[in-house]
């Protein structure tokens, strides 16, 4: 497994983390001595990283990771967590106090006196241009409830704005060979700030996986089933917003161009990561994992080959060509 600095925090964390909203909810259920399973898998594969948030199955996300940390004191994992998307989306919530609440909150449901990092979880617009946020999350800083901020954002715009503020360690954008736009601004503007990105969506919500099919059908409580237009959160979130019957079809040429190039060398979403991670300025890329295996297949893209010039420009044509007028200037 490689490492990758984490931007402002300074810590070393592998390339590859694990991202465990798939153990919260959202993806059909998930037992929690399965999701521990995942963690262990993870873990044992080389994974230094978890992500979560405080909304993930309304904590038990979080919950299942503090029973995993316990169960591994000195394992050496840096766990990251989001707060904000558990009440009105509206600037005003966003307040010393309130955070102060949520980071109690995560503080407990992950068994830990400070907190590794936290994000604030796609909050509104405004918010990212409010001086008095960042000024709250120095406090707690301060107070030595957290250790490192950060935010999870939705556009690239929304991304330069956070960069440019001195305290904040890391941002967390969605970054796919089908979301290309971070390539041109977000990853330079972080590699001059030495700010961090966490790579999220790897696998555009499974379609690069090269596994799904025009009738593919999800779980009812799938967000997969619920939000392909946005109707629950931001579209962009599912399917890294594109068209599904489009991402199936760009997805079982993805597949083909991974097959000629790599052979059985690696899986097509093997492929998807590491492209991501070989993206100068991403720190590490969260994909989930519902099972073991894929968390173990996952954590393998870790140490894969360079994937080289000519296979980033096969997927900048394909972008261009399933993508670009659709979603480039929305996120």
């Amino acid at each position: 497994m490689q490492h990758h600095v984490l931007g402002r925090t300074g810590k070393l964390v592998s390339v590859v983390g694990l991202g465990t909203w798939q153990l919260g909810s959202d993806w059909g259920e998930v037992p929690q001595d399965d999701a521990l399973a995942v963690l262990e898998a993870a873990a044992d594969a080389g994974v230094t990283f978890f992500d979560t948030a405080d909304v993930y199955g309304d904590g038990k996300s979080e919950q299942v990771i503090g029973k995993f940390l316990a169960a591994h004191p000195g394992a050496g994992i840096t766990v990251a967590t989001k707060m904000g998307r558990r009440v009105d989306q509206v600037p005003e919530n966003y307040t010393l106090k309130n955070f102060r609440d949520w980071t109690d909150r995560s503080r407990k449901n992950l068994g830990v006196d400070r907190l590794d990092l936290v994000q604030l979880h796609c909050p509104p617009s405004g918010v990212y241009f409010d001086d008095s946020v960042y000024d709250a999350l120095n406090t707690l800083v301060a107070e030595g409830a957290i250790a490192n901020y950060g935010v999870s954002v939705e556009t690239v715009d929304e991304a330069l704005t956070a960069i440019a503020q001195p305290g904040v360690a890391t941002v967390q954008i969605i970054l796919n060979p089908f979301r290309l736009k971070p390539l041109e601004r977000v990853l330079p503007a972080a590699i001059d700030n030495r700010v961090g990105i966490i790579a999220r969506v790897p696998l555009a919500s499974g379609l690069l996986s090269g596994k799904y099919r025009g009738d593919t059908t999800f779980a009812e409580n799938d967000h997969r089933t619920y939000n392909r237009h946005g109707e629950a959160f931001d579209q962009g979130e599912t399917f890294s917003g594109v068209d599904y019957d489009k991402g199936v079809e760009a997805a079982q040429k993805f597949t083909a161009l991974v097959e000629r190039d790599f052979g059985e060398r690696l899986t097509p979403a093997q492929a998807a990561i590491a492209w991501i991670w070989q993206q100068p300025g991403v720190s590490t890329v969260i994909p989930g994992a519902r099972n073991v295996e894929q968390a173990r297949l996952n954590a393998a893209a870790g140490d894969a080959p360079i994937l080289g010039g000519g296979f980033n420009a096969e997927l900048a044509d394909l972008y261009d060509q399933y993508f670009r007028v659709d979603i480039h200037d929305r996120w």
